[in-house]
């Protein structure tokens, strides 16, 4: 696992626990999870594995499996992390959110190893080696540029026997965008949200503005205001994958507001990073499914603007 954050850590122990040789590739938290392994505390289910732990990529070598969960920001590390690890029956699944990584992973190795999956989870990372589960836990993957080979639902057996939900994508670009219609309103407005209402509507961040606080699932939801730019964005995402081949359903947009009132309060990913200070995941979430649009000739005002709204405050 390369790159174990709290989705890292959570899916390896999984598999530790099923009895796989699994390695960690740390850097922070490497010496708290060689000493006291990964716990996991959940609603159903809360558990400890003690997975092997590595701070160099060739600490480990090659392995049949290399799970991908780094932040995208970091995927201009994948040339110094990934050649270690990877040989030529590797199997390379990358976990990672939006577009383009498989294709980063391509400019590294052949069409023929490379997965992308998507990860359906709510998860928080609370101490070195400790994650919170909060809901979900689903992996659907596929192959990039390809069919489902037999590998892939030998591996996707592999993950059900750990106690991951599991599910093989025929069409893993579409699944991409079909993400993205929750990523984008959800990751997107939960940080742009400090800028302001208007400013969001706008598209722009006026300097030395005060800054208000980032606002959590249930908090959009609760506003009108802020549920209707969570519609209107999750139209714009449907939109722009109809006009690229991918047409999925109008319905999803409900069915994804639904599931999300069920999370709570819940802190996406990027409102997280945003508070911490780290870097945020525009290129992969925002910047690219938003080009993607653009070059599709797709009207897409409300992506555009917060493209905007998020750049500015990344600066």
């Amino acid at each position: 696992m390369v790159g174990p954050g709290a989705l890292g850590s959570y899916y390896g122990a999984k598999l530790c626990r099923d009895g796989h040789e699994t390695h960690l590739l740390l850097r922070s938290d490497l010496e708290a999870v060689r000493r006291d392994g990964v716990e996991v505390r959940g609603l159903t289910e809360s558990f400890r594995a003690r997975p092997r732990c590595a701070a160099t990529p060739e600490e480990v070598g090659p392995c049949d499996l290399v799970l991908i969960g780094l932040k995208t920001t970091a995927n201009r590390e994948f040339p110094r992390l990934l050649p270690p690890l990877v040989a030529a029956h590797t199997a390379v699944l990358t976990l990672q959110n939006g577009l383009g990584n498989e294709e980063d992973l391509a400019e590294l190795f052949p069409v023929a190893q490379i997965l992308g999956g998507l990860c359906f989870v709510s998860l928080n990372r609370i101490a070195p080696g400790v994650v919170r589960h909060l809901d979900g836990g689903k992996i659907l993957f596929g192959e990039f540029l390809r069919w489902p080979e037999p590998r892939t639902h030998d591996l996707a057996t592999m993950f059900r026997h750990a106690g991951i939900p599991c599910q093989v994508a025929a069409d893993l670009a579409m699944a991409h965008w079909v993400k993205l219609v929750w990523n984008i309103p959800f990751n997107g407005l939960g940080v742009a949200s400090v800028a302001g209402y208007e400013a969001v509507l706008a598209g722009e961040v006026a300097a030395g503005a005060p800054r208000g606080a980032c606002r959590p699932t249930d908090q959009l939801l609760a506003d009108p205001r802020w549920m209707a730019l969570v519609r209107g964005l999750m139209a714009e995402v449907i939109a722009a994958a109809g006009a690229l081949g991918h047409a999925i359903d109008p319905g999803l947009a409900d069915a994804e507001i639904e599931r999300t009132r069920g999370m709570g309060s819940y802190r996406a990913s990027t409102l997280v990073d945003f508070e911490r200070g780290s870097p945020l995941e525009l290129d992969s979430v925002f910047l690219r499914p938003l080009s993607a649009a653009r070059s599709a000739g797709v009207a897409v005002p409300r992506m555009e603007a917060l493209g905007r709204v998020l750049t500015a405050l990344a600066a």
